[in-house]
C-alpha cells in the first residue's frame, strides 16, 4: 500500500495521512502528524482533502477529531467518481479534436510550419512524442537543441506505452560525454537502433503523419525547425529514413546482444558498435569511459580472435558471427 491512494489523484501526503489515521483512530491533526512522522500544516491540509473527498469523517469533538470512513465504501466511490471525470475528458478530447480538424486555421491545414525558439521547438518534440500511438523514427545528429545531447524523457514514457521507436545514429556523436549511455537506455527499454559512420540528416517523424526537422541539414544553428504536415513530404522523408535504416549497423542490448553474441563481453560488445559506428579509438575509448590503451588491446584481441587482418575485415566477421 506504499501509494494506495495515487490512482485517484491524491498526493503521497494524503496518502500517508490516511493510512496513519487507519491506525489512529478518533485521532486529532496532531496525534496523525506525530503517526505518520509529518509537519502540522501538511497534515492538517491532507485532512481537508481527504474529508473534501469522503474519505475520512470528523467528530464533533474538541479539539476535533477523523475517524477513517468505511474503505469499501468510499474509495469505491471516489473511483466511480474519477472514472466519470475521465470519460468526461475523453469526450472532450474528442470534441476538441474534431473541433481542431474543422477549423480552418488549424496546424494541419498548414502544409509546413516554422517552429522558432529553443522552448517552443522542445515544446513541439514533447508533443509529438507524447501523442505518438503506433512509431517514432529519429535520426539523432548534431547540432542538438541544448548544445550537447540530453536523455529524452517523452521516448521512455512513449516506450513503455507500447510505442515502437527506431533510432539511427551519427556514429561520431555517440562519444560525446553520456551520449552512449543515454543511448543504450534507451534500447534496454525497447528502443531499436542503428549507427551509421555520418549521418547526413537529423529529424524526427511520428506516426508517418508529421515531421519535424531543420531548416537546412549543413547549418549549425539549432533555434529553427520545419515542422512537416503535407503527406507526400512526409511519405518521402520516411523513405529516406528507411534508405539510411538499410545501410546502418544494428546496435543490441540487453537479451538480445547476449542471445546473439554469446561469445562476447558486454564491454567488447561495446567496442564493436562504436567501431561499426565509426569512432577511432581515442572516441570509442571517451564514449565509454576507458583509457584508449584498453580499447586498443580490445580491438586487437577481437581481430586475432576472428582472424582479420584489417577493422574493416574485422566488421565483417564479427556481422557474419552475429556479433553486430
Amino acid at each position: 500500500m506504499a501509494h494506495l491512494l495515487g490512482p485517484v489523484g491524491l498526493s503521497e501526503t494524503d496518502n500517508a495521512v490516511y493510512l496513519a489515521l487507519a491506525t489512529t483512530p478518533r485521532g486529532t491533526a496532531l496525534d496523525i502528524a506525530d503517526s505518520a512522522e509529518l509537519p502540522l500544516p501538511a497534515v492538517r491540509r491532507a485532512l481537508r482533502t481527504l474529508t473534501a473527498a469522503g474519505l475520512v469523517t470528523t467528530l464533533l469533538a474538541r479539539p476535533m477529531r477523523y475517524v477513517v470512513a468505511p474503505p469499501e465504501v468510499s474509495i469505491e466511490a471516489l473511483v466511480s467518481r474519477r472514472q466519470q471525470e475521465l470519460e468526461g475528458l475523453r469526450a472532450a478530447a474528442r470534441e476538441l479534436a474534431l473541433r481542431l480538424r474543422e477549423t480552418p486555421a488549424s496546424a494541419e491545414s498548414t502544409l509546413v510550419e516554422i517552429l522558432e525558439g529553443n522552448d517552443v521547438i522542445q515544446h513541439r518534440l514533447a508533443q509529438m512524442q507524447l501523442g505518438a500511438r503506433e512509431e517514432v523514427l529519429i535520426i539523432d545528429a548534431p547540432p542538438y537543441l541544448h548544445g550537447t545531447p540530453v536523455q529524452n524523457d517523452q521516448e521512455l514514457i512513449a516506450l513503455d506505452r507500447g510505442v515502437r521507436y527506431r533510432s539511427l545514429y551519427h556514429g561520431p556523436a555517440l562519444a560525446l560525454p553520456g551520449h552512449y549511455a543515454q543511448m543504450m537506455a534507451c534500447i534496454e527499454l525497447g528502443e531499436e537502433a542503428r549507427t551509421l559512420a555520418s549521418a547526413p540528416m537529423k529529424m524526427m517523424i511520428v506516426d508517418r503523419r508529421v515531421a519535424l526537422m531543420p531548416v537546412s541539414f549543413a547549418s549549425a544553428e539549432t533555434r529553427t525547425r520545419l515542422l512537416v504536415h503535407a503527406a507526400p513530404l512526409v511519405e518521402g522523408l520516411v523513405m529516406c529514413f528507411e534508405a539510411l535504416w538499410d545501410q546502418a549497423a544494428p546496435v543490441l542490448g540487453g537479451q538480445a546482444a547476449a542471445e546473439r553474441a554469446a561469445t562476447l563481453s558486454e564491454r567488447d560488445r561495446q567496442v564493436l558498435s562504436l567501431m561499426a559506428a565509426g569512432l577511432k579509438d581515442q572516441a570509442i575509448a571517451r564514449a565509454l569511459g576507458v583509457a584508449q590503451r584498453t580499447v586498443v588491446r580490445r580491438i586487437g584481441e577481437m581481430m586475432s580472435t576472428l582472424g582479420a587482418d584489417t577493422r574493416f575485415q574485422a566488421g565483417l566477421l564479427a556481422a557474419r558471427r552475429g556479433w553486430l
